[in-house]
């Protein structure tokens, strides 16, 4: 089953702090501190900002659904989400994953 772009953004800027902003000829969707995750309207993507773990774990669990962006952004961790591969749960878990990494980071971890 698909996820529509529109209804990615939805799940995106559903969760805590999300906020959305123009990004090139994407939006990206935001912590206050870094991006997570950036989306492409017209194409059936959405690139998701991992660290390069959660990149191959993703990559890995949902190979169909989910390959390292071309180039350096893919290197350091970026991820592309095909939205009409991937379902719903898969997409929201790694939504989740994403916004969880780019979290402000609390006083005693830096």
């Amino acid at each position: 089953m698909t996820v529509t772009a529109e209804r990615a953004r939805k799940l995106a800027l559903a969760l805590d702090g999300a906020s959305e902003a123009p990004h090139f000829h994407r939006v990206a969707f935001k912590t206050p501190r870094k991006t997570f995750a950036t989306l492409d309207a017209a194409a059936p993507d959405i690139n998701l900002m991992f660290d390069p773990d959660h990149r191959d774990f993703w990559c890995e669990q949902a190979p169909d659904a989910f390959a390292p962006v071309p180039g350096g952004w893919g290197r350091m961790g970026a991820t592309r989400c095909d939205l009409q591969v991937v379902d719903e749960p898969t997409l929201i878990a790694a939504l989740k994953a994403a916004h969880l990494l780019a979290q402000p980071r609390s006083r005693k971890s830096r």
